[in-house]
Protein backbone atom coordinates (compact mmCIF):
# COMPACT_ATOMS: atom_id res chain seq x y z
CA UNK A 1 0.00 0.00 0.00
CA UNK A 2 1.31 3.73 -0.91
CA UNK A 3 1.59 5.27 2.31
CA UNK A 4 -0.73 8.64 1.15
CA UNK A 5 -3.54 5.42 0.10
CA UNK A 6 -6.07 5.10 2.92
CA UNK A 7 -6.82 1.34 3.66
CA UNK A 8 -9.99 -0.32 2.64
CA UNK A 9 -13.00 -0.21 5.11
CA UNK A 10 -14.05 -3.22 6.68
CA UNK A 11 -14.53 -6.13 6.69
CA UNK A 12 -17.98 -6.24 8.39
CA UNK A 13 -19.82 -8.92 10.39
CA UNK A 14 -22.72 -10.04 7.22
CA UNK A 15 -24.78 -9.88 6.80
CA UNK A 16 -25.46 -6.15 5.76
CA UNK A 17 -25.40 -4.48 2.17
CA UNK A 18 -22.89 -2.84 -0.28
CA UNK A 19 -24.18 0.19 -3.38
CA UNK A 20 -21.34 -0.40 -5.86
CA UNK A 21 -21.39 2.66 -8.12
CA UNK A 22 -19.20 2.59 -10.78
CA UNK A 23 -18.85 5.59 -12.85
CA UNK A 24 -16.78 7.50 -16.04
CA UNK A 25 -16.93 11.34 -15.74
CA UNK A 26 -17.19 13.88 -18.34
CA UNK A 27 -14.62 17.04 -18.50
CA UNK A 28 -17.08 19.45 -16.53
CA UNK A 29 -16.87 18.44 -13.17
CA UNK A 30 -17.60 22.12 -11.11
CA UNK A 31 -19.38 21.76 -8.32
CA UNK A 32 -18.32 18.12 -8.21
CA UNK A 33 -15.86 18.37 -4.97
CA UNK A 34 -18.01 19.92 -3.14
CA UNK A 35 -21.38 18.03 -3.48
CA UNK A 36 -18.91 14.80 -2.93
CA UNK A 37 -17.84 16.43 0.18
CA UNK A 38 -21.64 16.97 1.33
CA UNK A 39 -22.77 13.48 0.47
CA UNK A 40 -20.20 12.31 2.48
CA UNK A 41 -20.96 14.18 5.30
CA UNK A 42 -25.13 12.97 4.54
CA UNK A 43 -24.31 9.56 4.51
CA UNK A 44 -22.31 9.41 8.00
CA UNK A 45 -26.00 10.80 9.48
CA UNK A 46 -27.22 7.34 8.17
CA UNK A 47 -28.25 5.03 11.31
CA UNK A 48 -27.09 1.44 9.67
CA UNK A 49 -23.86 3.19 7.35
CA UNK A 50 -21.24 1.39 7.83
CA UNK A 51 -18.33 3.27 6.04
CA UNK A 52 -17.42 3.88 2.11
CA UNK A 53 -14.42 3.02 -0.27
CA UNK A 54 -13.39 4.91 -2.93
CA UNK A 55 -10.93 4.26 -5.64
CA UNK A 56 -10.43 6.40 -8.92
CA UNK A 57 -8.08 5.80 -11.99
CA UNK A 58 -5.73 8.47 -14.15
CA UNK A 59 -8.45 7.86 -17.11
CA UNK A 60 -11.53 8.92 -15.14
CA UNK A 61 -13.16 5.27 -13.89
CA UNK A 62 -14.14 5.55 -10.46
CA UNK A 63 -15.66 2.92 -8.03
CA UNK A 64 -17.42 4.08 -4.29
CA UNK A 65 -18.44 1.02 -2.57
CA UNK A 66 -20.88 2.30 0.55
CA UNK A 67 -21.31 -0.49 3.17
CA UNK A 68 -24.84 -0.09 4.59
CA UNK A 69 -25.66 -2.61 8.16
CA UNK A 70 -29.30 -2.86 6.65
CA UNK A 71 -31.80 -2.66 3.51
CA UNK A 72 -33.66 0.02 5.49
CA UNK A 73 -30.44 2.02 6.14
CA UNK A 74 -29.57 2.17 2.30
CA UNK A 75 -33.02 3.20 1.62
CA UNK A 76 -32.91 5.70 4.04
CA UNK A 77 -29.83 6.95 1.85
CA UNK A 78 -31.40 6.74 -1.52
CA UNK A 79 -34.25 8.88 -0.31
CA UNK A 80 -32.21 11.58 1.07
CA UNK A 81 -33.38 14.77 -1.37
CA UNK A 82 -29.82 16.38 -0.86
CA UNK A 83 -28.90 13.25 -2.19
CA UNK A 84 -31.04 12.90 -4.84
CA UNK A 85 -30.84 16.05 -6.10
CA UNK A 86 -27.28 15.48 -6.40
CA UNK A 87 -28.30 12.56 -8.33
CA UNK A 88 -30.06 14.46 -10.89
CA UNK A 89 -26.83 17.01 -11.19
CA UNK A 90 -24.83 14.40 -11.82
CA UNK A 91 -27.04 12.70 -14.83
CA UNK A 92 -26.87 16.31 -15.99
CA UNK A 93 -23.14 17.63 -15.63
CA UNK A 94 -20.23 14.98 -14.35
CA UNK A 95 -21.09 11.60 -15.56
CA UNK A 96 -20.64 10.11 -18.79
CA UNK A 97 -21.84 7.11 -17.91
CA UNK A 98 -22.66 4.95 -14.34
CA UNK A 99 -24.15 1.74 -12.80
CA UNK A 100 -25.31 1.25 -9.68
CA UNK A 101 -25.27 -2.38 -8.33
CA UNK A 102 -26.65 -3.10 -4.88
CA UNK A 103 -26.12 -6.73 -3.20
CA UNK A 104 -26.60 -8.40 0.50
CA UNK A 105 -22.94 -9.89 1.43
CA UNK A 106 -23.06 -13.30 2.93
CA UNK A 107 -19.71 -13.60 3.73
CA UNK A 108 -16.65 -11.48 4.13
CA UNK A 109 -13.14 -11.76 5.23
CA UNK A 110 -9.84 -9.48 4.80
CA UNK A 111 -6.43 -9.53 5.60
CA UNK A 112 -3.95 -7.42 6.68
CA UNK A 113 0.03 -7.59 6.44
CA UNK A 114 1.78 -7.47 9.99
CA UNK A 115 4.22 -4.92 9.88
CA UNK A 116 2.66 -3.31 6.82
CA UNK A 117 3.60 1.02 7.56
Amino acid sequence: MIDDEPAPVGPFEPPYYVAVFTTVRTPEQHGYGETSARMEELVKAVPGYLGMDHAQTPGGLGITVGYFRDADALAQWRSNAEHRAAQQRGRAEWYRSYTLHVAKVERSNGFTRAGTP
